[in-house]
């Protein structure tokens, strides 16, 4: 443990630490964000299409396209929960996924280290939404997903990162 930590809250999903350090002899404060990480799964359907989740994210008041993601429960393996979040959200349950790389998404004051896992290959079952959750699922070519990345209609890291993947490994 930190010997000049504070745990300034606790919750549900995050936890925020402000910490008293020093850097060359001077105390300065840091204030972080404790997440438990979490999955993002890019499909592609056998017609090409992508799945995307519609949602309100609370913190911006709007609505945000993104790619099916959530974060990992205490102890879970990410390709569990990759799975686990796509047929929640999407009902499609994964037969194969292969993670792509891991990453965080903001080192500066925030722990949460998102996976990223792709899949062409599952089977349909049924959307089950979490009681907090108000998700409508569209699908999209790439090349239409990349479009509306350009004009600002897909605003999401973790989505734009992974959209640019697939661009990349599709064209070298």
């Amino acid at each position: 443990m930190h010997p000049n930590r504070t745990v300034v809250y606790s919750g549900r999903i995050v936890d925020l630490i402000v910490d008293k350090i020093e850097i060359n002899g001077r105390e300065a404060i840091r204030e972080v964000v404790k997440h438990p990480g979490g999955v993002v799964v890019l499909v592609e359907t056998e017609d090409g299409r992508i799945p995307f989740v519609r949602q309100t994210r609370y913190p911006l008041g709007k609505l945000l396209l993104e790619l099916p993601a959530g974060k990992l429960d205490p102890g879970e393996e990410p390709i569990r929960s990759a799975a686990r979040e796509l047929e929640e959200e999407t009902g499609l349950r994964p037969e194969t996924l292969e993670h792509v790389y891991s990453f965080y998404t903001s080192p500066g004051f925030c722990t949460e280290l998102l996976h990223l896992y792709y899949t062409n290959r599952f089977e349909r079952t049924a959307s089950k939404f979490d009681h907090d959750e108000d998700i409508v699922v569209e699908y999209y070519s790439l090349e239409d997903a990349l479009e509306m990345c350009r004009k600002g209609d897909i605003t999401d890291g973790k989505t734009l990162l992974a959209l640019h993947w697939l661009y990349f490994k599709r064209h070298g």
